[in-house]
């Protein structure tokens, strides 16, 4: 079943919501508040730069702006694996919120790849 552009904006925006509400969970510390402000600007980035994607003003930008929710969302995940590591006891917390963003990220890399395809085949049809 195809998503559309909206149903993706919804679930990447409330994915980001989710994962700012988790780490209200994190203990104090130093180490914590570092990763905290990552995730914090990480996820919703990467909902607000597919919401800035879906406005792009060419092919080119649209791929650009999905390149960067690529990076945001991996980004993520990489902090969902080094938070794990400092407090185990957030593993089952974070199970959730990594298995949507990995399948988000497979979201994006296949519109990415779908957009370049149509791209390079884009001046063949005018042949």
């Amino acid at each position: 079943m195809k998503m559309t552009k909206t149903e993706l904006k919804n679930r990447l925006k409330q994915w980001a919501v989710s994962v700012v509400l988790f780490t209200k969970k994190f203990p104090h510390g130093v180490e914590f508040d570092a990763v905290r402000g990552q995730l914090v600007r990480c996820a919703p980035s990467a909902a607000a730069n597919y919401r800035a994607a879906c406005r792009g003003k060419s092919t080119p930008d649209f791929i650009n702006k999905l390149k960067i929710v690529e990076e945001e969302l991996d980004e993520s995940m990489f902090w969902f694996e080094f938070v794990t590591a400092l407090e185990p006891n957030l593993r089952s917390d974070v199970i959730p919120l990594y298995k949507e963003a990995d399948e988000l990220l497979s979201i994006i890399v296949s519109a990415i790849k779908t957009t370049r395809q149509k791209q390079e085949q884009a001046p063949n049809r005018k042949s």
